[in-house]
């Protein structure tokens, strides 16, 4: 955790000075914890971070840690945002699907590698504030979208790769069959919404799907109609 004097003093800090706490993020917090794909590493040192959190925490925006962005709702750790883009096995130019926009900063970092991204996002306010961050960074090849994204975006499906940012009981069924032959799924499942298990789904092509365990995990629950605490009457993802 950053001193008081050093959090003062970022908070005044130029945006090279960003770049910097950046660059040395994506060497001590990433690369250093074994996630070497080059595309991932590149992405992670291209996107502000800053950008994605309150202006009241933006000095602490790279810190090891995930911080609140309203709404009971939080960034992730850098590290774990790497670690569930690695995990996609992204080679560039795929249609990518992803699940808890948040404050649209993996959605960003995904934008880097994929050829389109969708982002769904259950609550309004953070879907509205994502997307007008993504469109002041220049980021055209993001769509966000705002409804239950336990049901996934069945009208743009499939997907080459779908990463859910919070926890379920289960891999949501729907979510499943809108993975193209050989797509890959990471999400934390687990039923105690405290901690998860971060699974990589890959489906092959007799319609069966492996699992693999990747990591223990911690996210906020999945919230919708094949999440926790189903909500029937909850849209459908709307895109715009």
């Amino acid at each position: 955790m950053a001193s008081p004097e050093s959090r003062r003093s970022s908070a005044c800090a130029p945006a090279d000075s960003f770049a910097s706490q950046r660059a040395r993020m994506v060497e001590t917090q990433i690369r250093a914890r074994d996630v070497h794909d080059p595309q991932v590493l590149a992405a992670m040192a291209k996107v502000p971070r800053e950008a994605f959190v309150p202006e009241l925490t933006r000095e602490l925006a790279y810190d090891d840690s995930p911080l609140p962005i309203g709404c009971d709702q939080t960034i992730s750790q850098p590290f774990i945002v790497a670690v569930m883009i690695e995990a996609l096995q992204l080679e560039g130019g795929e249609r990518v699907l992803e699940i808890g926009t948040g404050s649209g900063y993996a959605a960003a970092v995904l934008a880097q590698i994929a050829g389109e991204v969708v982002t769904i996002e259950r609550i309004a306010a953070l879907a509205d504030r994502a997307r007008a961050t993504l469109a002041a960074l220049g980021i055209v090849n993001v769509e966000v979208g705002q409804g239950d994204g336990s049901r996934g975006c069945p009208a743009h499906a499939p997907f080459d790769a779908i990463v859910v940012a919070a926890g379920g009981p289960r891999v949501p069924d729907s979510l499943k069959a809108q993975l193209t032959i050989g797509g890959r799924l990471v999400m934390p499942v687990g039923t105690d919404q405290l901690s998860q298990k971060l699974l990589r789904i890959t489906r092959a092509p007799d319609g069966h799907y492996a699992h693999e365990h990747l990591t223990d995990v911690r996210f906020v629950p999945l919230i919708g109609a094949e999440g926790w605490g189903a909500t029937p009457d909850e849209p459908t993802a709307e895109r715009r």
